[in-house]
């Protein structure tokens, strides 16, 4: 593997935004691990609300809220800390009513936060940035999953397994303007771009959480006594997906931080595996002790349906087990979910261009998922 940069005077300073996400917590107890690539780091969290109970605060040695879509929030929140931060890890997402919308917002944040670490403590230099590192995701690949009807006449995927060099789709997509807006600010500062597929970790927070919506689905099935039913179709069931559990991703996010071949380019990011949803609902049945139920395409589920109207019967589940306030609602992600569990094509990434990089990381998708349902249990989120 490549030597990575070494790090023997002043530690860098990581400025993870959207800590309280499935990534951003996994990138802060990664790089406060005594092993960390590149360490020992500082690492300053930031997210748009307080910091949650459930978070972990010793992985932080600051922790700012602010709002990066208003440009004076952000200034006033991080100037006292713009001539201390070498590394940003981009891992904050907003989503909005469409995806022009979604550009606009997200294209807006991500230049508030450089801009003000470029400037130094004063605005006039003194910066000690040098890297950002900038999660999107798959959609960069199959175009307006989640708003079909934003193509004007259906959209077209590429074919799997989704290769970095494909080209653009002729679909607005925000993830393509954070990377435009990354690149422009090179020379002055490399940069990675970190393609993952469908994020499994722990959060309340997280937009597109589909674990915590699986296992509120499940839950609320054990709870009223329902058979759990596999929402999506037969062609889903039978053929491959791929994840990316948030420990690889951090790992990934802080390989690249500090190994030069790594710089300047994106790079997809998966477990390195593949399931059916076959074998994951099987898994997902034995987790949470639920009669296994073969999908029969005429006993089909609308999930979105389903859960429409179970945030009174979530809100008993949390009451009863004492957990942690959520709301149903804030918590799950049953459109997106259906959206994912109903593709017509593999949804599968290659991870070729990343090994050849030198980044070998890899997880074990089915033993990942009961893994992070028991930290589920442990940050009180679900019983």
């Amino acid at each position: 593997m490549e030597k990575t940069v070494a790090n023997s005077q002043e530690p860098f300073v990581a400025l993870i935004v959207g800590v309280s996400g499935m990534a951003g917590l996994c990138l802060a107890e990664a790089l406060k691990s005594p092993n960390a690539l590149g360490g020992p780091w500082n690492v300053y969290g930031s997210a748009l609300r307080p910091m949650p109970t459930w978070f972990p605060s010793s992985v932080l040695d600051k922790y700012i809220a602010f709002d990066a879509t208003d440009a004076g929030d952000t200034a006033g929140k991080l100037v006292p800390v713009s001539g201390e931060v070498t590394h940003v890890f981009w891992v904050a997402i907003q989503v909005r009513e469409s995806e022009e919308v979604n550009v606009t917002v997200n294209a807006t944040m991500l230049p508030n936060v450089l801009n003000v670490l470029k400037g130094g403590p004063n605005g006039g230099g003194g910066t000690r940035l040098s890297h950002v590192t900038v999660q999107t995701g798959t959609q960069h690949y199959m175009g307006p999953i989640h708003n079909p009807s934003e193509s004007g006449h259906g959209y077209l995927p590429h074919e799997p397994p989704f290769v970095e060099d494909l080209p653009r789709l002729p679909y607005p997509n925000f993830y393509y303007a954070l990377e435009d807006l990354i690149e422009s600010y090179a020379p002055q500062l490399t940069y990675s771009v970190h393609r993952s597929s469908i994020i499994i970790g722990v959060s309340s927070r997280s937009v597109y959480n589909a674990l915590l919506t699986l296992a509120a689905y499940a839950l609320i099935c054990q709870h009223e006594g329902l058979l759990f039913r596999y929402p999506g179709t037969q062609y889903t069931w039978e053929h491959f997906c791929d994840m990316s559990d948030a420990r690889v991703l951090a790992e990934q996010h802080i390989w690249a931080a500090v190994t030069p071949s790594a710089k300047n380019q994106a790079i997809n990011c998966t477990n390195g595996d593949m399931f059916t949803w076959k074998k994951l609902w099987i898994k997902l049945c034995d987790i949470f002790d639920l009669k296994f139920i073969p999908f029969v395409e005429s006993e089909k589920i609308d999930i979105v349906e389903f859960m429409a109207d179970k945030s009174k019967v979530w809100n008993e589940i949390v009451e009863k087990h004492g957990l942690y306030k959520t709301k149903l609602e804030e918590i799950t992600c049953a459109a997106a979910l259906r959206n994912v569990l109903h593709f017509g094509f593999q949804h599968v990434c290659s991870m070729n261009k990343s090994r050849e990089n030198g980044f070998l990381g890899y997880a074990d998708t089915l033993k990942s998922i009961p893994m992070w349902v028991d930290r589920l249990r442990d940050m009180k989120i679900i019983p």
